[in-house]
């Protein structure tokens, strides 16, 4: 080890937010993180893997930051908690967020 170079657990600089979409459409989350080692970001719900085939896992800063982009929306197979996991070899932390999914329909107003 180098001196002045400490290892460090990874720490996030972007996390996901809670969001609500509508069946049919689409929605992403952003997920960045920095440590030393530089961490790597994955994607999980309910204790697995993200690996739907409406999905798209979009790495960006080697790997440190993740968009997880969903679609075409699905309720309920799509509501649930989505979790972030930043891992280097210090050890791993992770932060979540809540997607709702709601019926298209619902939100189409008729003009009298």
């Amino acid at each position: 080890m180098l001196l002045g170079v400490s290892h460090a657990l990874p720490e996030f600089t972007k996390v996901p937010v809670d969001q609500i979409g509508v069946s049919g459409g689409v929605i992403s989350f952003v997920c960045q993180a920095t440590g030393n080692p530089k961490p790597r970001v994955s994607w999980m719900k309910k204790g697995k893997k993200i690996s739907f085939q409406h999905s798209e896992i979009i790495e960006f800063d080697e790997g440190a930051g993740s968009v997880l982009r969903i679609e075409p929306l699905r309720a309920p197979r799509d509501d649930g908690i989505y979790e972030c996991v930043a891992e280097n070899t210090e050890g791993n932390v992770s932060v979540s967020a809540r997607l709702s999914v709601i019926q298209g329909e619902s939100c189409i107003f008729k003009q009298p």
